[in-house]
C-alpha cells in the first residue's frame, strides 16, 4: 500500500517559492525552468525526495505545485495502473503580478525502477 502524500517546498531563479504535494514512493524530483533577465532559459531543481521507495506506489499518480507569489496552483493527476510513467512535463502561464504572461515550467519525475534490468 502506498503511503500518504508528503509537502516539500523550493525556490526558484528569481527567488519564488514553491509549495509541493508528492507521493513518495513514485516522486524522485521536481525541477522548475524559468526564463532569464538575459534571455536564456534555466533550470532548477525545486525539491528532490529524500527518502526511498518503501513500497510499490499506487495507480493514481498526483503532485500539487503551488507558487502563491505567482498564482500558480495545479494538481496533476494520471492513471498509471501499469508504473510506466517516468516523467509528466507542465507548463504554465504566470496570471498575475509583474511577472504575467511568463512562462513556468516543471517536470515532475519518478524515482527510477531498480527492478528494471
Amino acid at each position: 500500500m502506498a503511503r500518504h502524500n508528503r509537502e516539500g517546498q523550493g525556490e526558484d531563479q528569481h527567488g519564488r517559492r514553491y509549495l509541493i504535494g508528492y507521493q513518495p514512493d513514485w516522486f524522485h524530483q521536481i525541477k522548475v525552468a524559468r526564463g532569464l533577465d538575459t534571455g536564456r532559459q534555466s533550470t532548477k531543481i525545486l525539491l528532490r525526495n529524500p527518502d526511498p521507495p518503501a513500497a510499490d506506489p499506487g495507480p493514481r499518480v498526483r503532485t500539487h505545485i503551488a507558487a502563491p507569489e505567482l498564482g500558480i496552483d495545479v494538481e496533476v493527476m494520471l492513471r498509471d495502473t501499469g508504473h510506466v510513467v517516468r516523467r509528466i512535463t507542465v507548463e504554465c502561464v504566470v496570471p498575475e503580478g509583474e511577472e504575467k504572461g511568463e512562462t513556468v515550467s516543471f517536470v515532475v519525475s519518478r524515482i527510477p525502477d531498480s527492478r528494471r534490468s
